[in-house]
């Protein structure tokens, strides 16, 4: 958080702000996710768990193989993935990991995304937690419910999207439906200027090979009707609002969508309601 902090500051004060440094100050406050530490409780899950890491190709920033860390509880048949969002991390899903412990024979899978949590990588972008999902299916286990967070839902549509994932069930949690309104939302915090937002917007095109309105699932999303998916959300949220969700829905009447008023975009993750829903959809699909 230090660092981001360090960053915001910056950007707020520059008087320079489309210069080429501060071309370079926006890509990394973009790309940067803040790591929060561990609660003890946190701490204790993961102690819990079995631990192992992955590969995953980093094809736009470096280039490499980075490695990311990967944690699992119980070894049944049925294989249920968790996808956190951005600045989050596998134990962020304390609450939902708990309750699916009780059900018999499965398997829950859960990673820290390059970049974040404990995995490396100086910065991290949704391609990698994309090419995150694709590596635990392909090198770990064949997943069966796979659920997802924020940008993490976006995640698992495109790594289901692209691969040979044939999962029973989808599970997006507050899911991010525009990725450009997102990063706008983020400039627009530290008051970026409209010229500096279109030069980062145009660089990105330059770095990844589409456009980033391409990362809009009212446009992206092709599932309709290939697997039951079951998503969560509050009307009031304002990281992922419902002005952006309800076309998407609206376009894929086939999703089975519940508002939870009050629930907010991370203490989702916390809801009774949303977790109780959450565990008897899968009940009712295993």
């Amino acid at each position: 958080m230090k660092r981001l902090k360090a960053m915001i500051t910056e950007l707020k004060s520059s008087t320079s702000i489309q210069d080429k440094n501060a071309e370079d100050l926006i890509r990394q406050y973009i790309f940067y996710s803040p790591k929060m530490p561990l609660r003890l409780h946190q701490e204790q899950i993961l102690a819990t768990s079995k631990a192992f890491t992955l590969p995953v190709a980093d094809t736009y920033f470096t280039g490499a193989e980075l490695t990311i860390n990967c944690f699992s509880w119980g070894n049944g048949k049925t294989k249920i993935l968790l996808t956190h969002g951005w600045a989050s991390k596998a134990a962020d899903f304390f609450e939902l990991i708990t309750e699916l412990q009780k059900l018999d024979d499965v398997e829950i899978i859960a990673f820290d995304a390059p970049g974040n949590g404990s995995s490396e990588s100086e910065f991290s972008n949704l391609m990698l937690y994309a090419e995150s999902v694709k590596s635990i299916h392909e090198n770990y286990a064949k997943v069966d419910v796979i659920i997802g967070h924020s940008l993490g839902c976006m995640a698992n549509v495109i790594a289901i999207q692209e691969s040979e994932i044939q999962s029973k069930l989808l599970i997006s949690i507050a899911p991010l439906i525009r990725l450009k309104e997102n990063f706008e939302q983020s400039m627009d915090s530290v008051n970026i200027p409209a010229t500096a937002k279109a030069n980062f917007f145009k660089n990105f095109s330059d770095e990844f090979p589409v456009a980033v309105d391409y990362f809009n699932l009212e446009e992206l999303y092709t599932l309709q009707n290939k697997l039951p998916h079951f998503l969560a959300y509050d009307k009031e949220d304002h990281i992922s609002p419902y002005a952006y969700l309800k076309p998407f829905l609206d376009k894929n009447q086939t999703i089975e969508a519940k508002t939870y008023e009050g629930a907010g975009h991370y203490k989702i993750l916390k809801s009774p309601e949303v977790i109780a829903d959450v565990v008897a959809k899968i009940k009712s699909t295993i």
